[in-house]
Protein backbone atom coordinates (compact mmCIF):
# COMPACT_ATOMS: atom_id res chain seq x y z
CA UNK A 1 0.00 0.00 0.00
CA UNK A 2 2.70 2.50 1.00
CA UNK A 3 5.65 2.96 -1.34
CA UNK A 4 8.98 1.82 -0.07
CA UNK A 5 11.64 4.38 0.83
CA UNK A 6 13.66 3.73 -2.38
CA UNK A 7 10.68 4.57 -4.56
CA UNK A 8 9.94 7.67 -2.50
CA UNK A 9 13.56 8.82 -2.78
CA UNK A 10 13.60 8.33 -6.55
CA UNK A 11 10.31 10.20 -6.96
CA UNK A 12 11.51 13.09 -4.77
CA UNK A 13 14.79 13.39 -6.68
CA UNK A 14 12.95 13.45 -10.01
CA UNK A 15 10.53 16.07 -8.69
CA UNK A 16 13.41 18.24 -7.40
CA UNK A 17 15.12 17.97 -10.79
CA UNK A 18 11.99 19.05 -12.62
CA UNK A 19 11.08 21.85 -10.23
CA UNK A 20 14.53 23.26 -9.59
CA UNK A 21 15.35 26.27 -11.71
CA UNK A 22 18.72 27.60 -12.54
CA UNK A 23 19.42 31.02 -11.15
CA UNK A 24 19.70 33.52 -13.96
CA UNK A 25 22.50 36.05 -13.89
CA UNK A 26 21.95 39.48 -15.41
CA UNK A 27 24.69 41.85 -16.48
CA UNK A 28 24.99 45.28 -14.91
CA UNK A 29 24.10 46.84 -18.29
CA UNK A 30 20.91 44.77 -18.53
CA UNK A 31 19.87 45.78 -15.01
CA UNK A 32 20.62 49.44 -15.75
CA UNK A 33 18.52 49.39 -18.92
CA UNK A 34 15.61 47.73 -17.11
CA UNK A 35 15.79 50.26 -14.27
CA UNK A 36 16.00 53.10 -16.79
CA UNK A 37 12.75 51.92 -18.39
CA UNK A 38 11.02 52.20 -15.01
CA UNK A 39 12.63 55.35 -13.62
CA UNK A 40 13.02 57.58 -16.67
CA UNK A 41 10.00 56.46 -18.66
CA UNK A 42 7.72 56.18 -15.60
CA UNK A 43 6.54 52.74 -16.64
CA UNK A 44 5.09 50.33 -14.04
CA UNK A 45 7.53 47.77 -12.69
CA UNK A 46 5.12 44.90 -13.34
CA UNK A 47 4.70 45.82 -17.01
CA UNK A 48 8.44 46.26 -17.66
CA UNK A 49 9.17 42.98 -15.87
CA UNK A 50 6.55 41.17 -17.96
CA UNK A 51 7.96 42.69 -21.16
CA UNK A 52 11.45 41.54 -20.22
CA UNK A 53 10.36 38.13 -18.95
CA UNK A 54 11.70 38.61 -15.44
CA UNK A 55 10.09 38.51 -12.01
CA UNK A 56 8.62 41.85 -10.97
CA UNK A 57 10.09 41.41 -7.47
CA UNK A 58 13.55 41.15 -8.98
CA UNK A 59 13.08 44.31 -11.02
CA UNK A 60 11.59 46.02 -7.98
CA UNK A 61 14.73 45.20 -6.01
CA UNK A 62 16.90 46.68 -8.77
CA UNK A 63 14.80 49.85 -8.87
CA UNK A 64 14.90 50.24 -5.08
CA UNK A 65 18.67 49.80 -5.05
CA UNK A 66 19.01 52.43 -7.79
CA UNK A 67 16.81 54.87 -5.91
CA UNK A 68 18.81 54.37 -2.70
CA UNK A 69 22.05 55.02 -4.59
CA UNK A 70 20.63 58.00 -6.52
CA UNK A 71 18.29 59.91 -4.22
CA UNK A 72 16.43 62.72 -5.92
CA UNK A 73 16.35 66.11 -4.34
CA UNK A 74 12.88 67.17 -3.34
CA UNK A 75 11.45 70.23 -5.02
CA UNK A 76 10.73 73.11 -2.66
CA UNK A 77 7.09 73.50 -1.65
CA UNK A 78 4.96 76.04 -3.44
CA UNK A 79 3.16 78.65 -1.31
CA UNK A 80 -0.13 76.77 -1.78
CA UNK A 81 1.50 73.52 -0.64
CA UNK A 82 2.95 75.27 2.42
CA UNK A 83 -0.49 76.58 3.39
CA UNK A 84 -1.96 73.12 2.89
CA UNK A 85 0.85 71.59 4.97
CA UNK A 86 0.24 74.04 7.83
CA UNK A 87 -3.51 73.30 7.74
CA UNK A 88 -2.86 69.56 7.83
CA UNK A 89 -0.42 69.92 10.72
CA UNK A 90 -2.96 71.95 12.70
CA UNK A 91 -5.66 69.37 11.98
CA UNK A 92 -3.29 66.60 13.01
CA UNK A 93 -2.58 68.35 16.36
CA UNK A 94 -6.32 68.76 16.98
CA UNK A 95 -7.05 65.13 16.17
CA UNK A 96 -4.30 63.96 18.49
CA UNK A 97 -5.76 66.02 21.35
CA UNK A 98 -9.23 64.60 20.66
CA UNK A 99 -7.81 61.08 20.63
CA UNK A 100 -6.09 61.63 23.98
CA UNK A 101 -9.35 62.93 25.46
CA UNK A 102 -11.30 59.94 24.13
CA UNK A 103 -8.72 57.51 25.51
CA UNK A 104 -9.03 59.09 28.95
CA UNK A 105 -12.83 59.09 28.76
CA UNK A 106 -12.89 55.44 27.70
CA UNK A 107 -10.57 54.52 30.58
CA UNK A 108 -12.75 56.45 33.03
CA UNK A 109 -15.97 54.77 31.89
CA UNK A 110 -14.32 51.35 31.74
CA UNK A 111 -13.58 51.60 35.48
CA UNK A 112 -17.25 52.07 36.34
Amino acid sequence: MFPDSRTTTVVLREWERLVARKRRNFSAEYKAEAVKMVVEESRPIARVAADLGINDGTLGNWVNAYRREHPQEEKPLTPAERVNMADLQAENRELRMELEFLKKAAAYFARE
